[in-house]
């Protein structure tokens, strides 16, 4: 993947700010969590042993889940759009 990791935060909010001056809500940070999750997922399937990366990697996972969480308890239709959107969950 060429995109910067700043490229892919701008994409992020593009597509999932709720208006032009969001970008903190819930389904923002979920966005930019789960671009940085795919893209440091692609850097571990060729860096096996690299644990420092894996630990980063899953104190993502494990933000976004949380994130998840709060968005499912306070919207759960907005819950089911954004997990659809982003294509987690199988």
């Amino acid at each position: 993947m060429s995109a910067t990791t700043e490229e892919l935060k701008k994409q992020a909010i593009a597509e999932f700010r709720t208006s032009d001056t969001d970008t903190g809500s819930s389904a923002v940070q979920i966005a930019i969590l789960t671009k940085r999750i795919n893209h440091l997922t692609e850097h571990m399937r060729e860096h096996k042993k690299d644990y420092a990366s894996r630990r980063g990697l899953l104190r993502m996972v494990s933000r976004r889940r949380s994130l998840l969480d709060y968005v499912r308890r306070h919207d759960p239709q907005a819950y089911l759009d954004l997990i659809s959107r982003l294509g987690i969950r199988k």
